[in-house]
């Protein structure tokens, strides 16, 4: 068994208020695991309105499926969001 955990920080410099950043995250979490097959939540910085940290962990029995889901995910997350991506941390176990 393979497994692929991602923390993903966001800065997302227009939000003026912790309910926009709610609706932002709700959104972004929704859509992401609609699509994929993830277990994801905000997992840090939940009482700072600009910054979003969202973490994923996928599951597989092969090393290059959870790689390349991962970095779906990543790119996916990137592309359905206006805030920018200013960090990654992803470990493989």
């Amino acid at each position: 068994m393979c497994i692929g955990t991602c923390i993903l920080t966001f800065h997302a410099p227009y939000v003026n208020s912790l309910k926009e950043k709610r609706m932002i995250l709700k959104s972004i979490i929704e859509k992401t695991k609609h699509k994929f097959n993830v277990s994801i939540a905000e997992v840090d910085t939940q009482d700072v309105h600009r910054i979003l940290t969202i973490g994923f962990a996928c599951v597989s029995n092969e090393m290059r499926h959870v790689e390349r889901m991962m970095e779906q995910i990543v790119n996916f997350m990137q592309e359905h969001t206006e805030a920018e991506l200013v960090g990654v941390e992803k470990e493989l176990l």
